[in-house]
């Protein structure tokens, strides 16, 4: 038997003794007065004098340390990212509590009543009158709690990274802050929440390969959404002025540090405004979820400090020129000219030479906070011509840290415009491209009652947390992230024993 197993027998033998005791080895409610961060934000800073009369209280957490002296001990109970010291002794407590004590182990889940003290060394304690036992644990904790350093095993066992590391822990709740920043700043300028469908008969609003899967009763093909797009401009044709949804997507591609198959996105539209509108809009928020996540506009990531309290704007051909690299930079004159295109990228079509272009010489340069706009028509079959340059379209994308975490434009209201990218997008799914637009003609039909100028965006919420977070990789800010599946894990055969 290993030692692994040998632990296991020895914990699920404890739970007869538990029961020995009279305690549920699984117990029941436990209303407490204090969380253990409440406890330390309240009375961290009161000296021992401050602690008279007794302040009681009741707390719950799970133990992190114990530390047995004969008729005495400490436990450390660990809860909301934060640790309380607990000092039990045999004469404070009845017969059968200080047994109980005596067959804690690390991660059982515990409930104290007692009152607040400070020990000889100064730390806040509490002084234990009564254990209440709430849950075992059977498998080992990382030792120490230390923390949880093979990787794959956070990522897999998400529950078990939470337990061991704190700055786990701190990368979810500052997500969450960054999603509430989002929805108050968008409710504040009267948008309002919607949901639209995850399972779609044709997919749209993105260049992605789609999952598909098959609804048995209808006897018909569904896909996974891809982006919930076309079906959020349908609600601003039907009068719903100003829109947003905080959508999972699924798309069928590879994985890196900065993709996983599903993910998280904000998308909104507002009416009667334009992809310049929505720059200013997309400044402010940026800004004040920054301020609103991390404290302050300037961010850590990876070594660089991120200002979002300053978001610089080029065009794409301008970045292409300010991030040159190899040899003399070109002139605007150039970065406009087909040929001059063509020739320095492995594209047949001057709008995708442009575009290949940027991303060869000016994207993984985009450390700082900026936003990159005026793109080609042939790489936005949503996006509204620009008047004067109607090979290029009204179209922004937000990059910071060298990633993409944002992209907006003026919608394209014109059904017979929309109509004819759509066939474009069709004849290049016809020359290959699989990522390439399929036609919805409902959404055409859906033109037809008239969309009034609108700007839409969409901003990547796990990209926005790695920022945010200063985490490397996009498993670090998804709680489940997709991975191969696991070999036999065993445990249902050591609980069956």
């Amino acid at each position: 038997m290993s030692l692994e197993d040998e632990l296991f027998e020895q914990r699920l033998d404890r739970v007869a003794e538990i029961e020995a005791l009279g305690f549920r080895p699984y117990g029941q409610r436990f209303d407490f007065t204090h969380t253990i961060p409440q406890i330390l934000a309240e009375y961290g800073s009161h000296g021992a004098e401050q602690l008279e009369p007794k302040v009681q209280v009741r707390v719950a957490g799970r133990i992190q340390t114990v530390r047995r002296m004969g008729k005495a001990g400490f436990i450390h109970l660990s809860q909301g990212g934060e640790r309380l010291q607990v000092y039990v002794r045999k004469d404070a407590v009845e017969e059968n509590d200080f047994k109980l004590y005596q067959n804690l182990d690390l991660g059982d889940l515990i409930g104290v009543d007692g009152y607040l003290f400070r020990t000889r060394t100064g730390e806040l304690s509490v002084h234990v009158e009564k254990i209440h036992f709430l849950a075992k644990t059977l498998l080992a904790m990382p030792e120490k709690f230390h923390g949880l350093e093979d990787v794959e095993l956070r990522y897999r066992q998400r529950y078990l990274d939470l337990i061991a590391n704190p700055d786990s822990r701190r990368v979810f709740v500052t997500r969450a802050a960054i999603v509430n920043s989002l929805r108050r700043q968008l409710e504040q300028r009267g948008f309002i929440e919607v949901e639209t469908p995850m399972m779609q008969p044709l997919y749209g609003g993105a260049t992605a390969k789609p999952f598909r899967t098959h609804h048995n009763t209808l006897d018909i093909d569904l896909y996974l959404r891809i982006a919930p797009e076309l079906y959020l401009k349908r609600l601003i044709v039907g009068g719903l002025d100003r829109v947003y949804e905080i959508n999972r997507n699924f798309r069928n591609e590879g994985i890196s540090t900065q993709h996983n198959p599903e993910f998280t996105m904000l998308e909104f539209y507002q009416a009667y405004t334009d992809y310049r509108g929505l720059m200013d809009l997309t400044v402010e928020m940026l800004r004040q979820t920054a301020l609103d996540a991390t404290g302050g506009t300037e961010v850590s990531y990876q070594g660089e400090r991120l200002d979002f309290g300053n978001v610089r704007r080029f065009s794409m051909r301008e970045a292409v020129i300010e991030f040159w690299k190899g040899g003399e930079r070109p002139a605007m004159e150039q970065v406009k000219d087909p040929e001059w295109l063509l020739k320095h990228s492995s594209k047949a079509v001057p709008g995708e030479a442009l575009v290949e272009i940027f991303e060869n010489h000016a994207e993984r340069s985009l450390t700082q906070p900026t936003i990159i706009y005026d793109y080609p028509v042939e790489v936005s079959p949503l996006s509204k011509n620009k008047p004067d340059e109607p090979e290029m379209v009204e179209r922004f994308e937000i990059y910071a840290a060298g990633m993409e975490i944002g992209n907006a434009y003026t919608e394209l209201n014109d059904p017979l415009e929309q109509l004819r990218r759509f066939d474009l997008q069709l004849a290049m799914r016809e020359r290959g491209d699989e990522e390439a637009h399929q036609m919805d003609e409902d959404f055409v039909r859906a033109l037809c009652y008239g969309m009034p100028p609108t700007g839409g965006e969409g901003l990547g919420i796990d990209r926005m947390t790695m920022i945010f977070t200063d985490s490397p990789s996009i498993r670090d800010v998804i709680l489940f992230p997709l991975l191969r599946p696991e070999g036999p894990i065993g445990v249902a055969d050591k609980l069956r024993r």
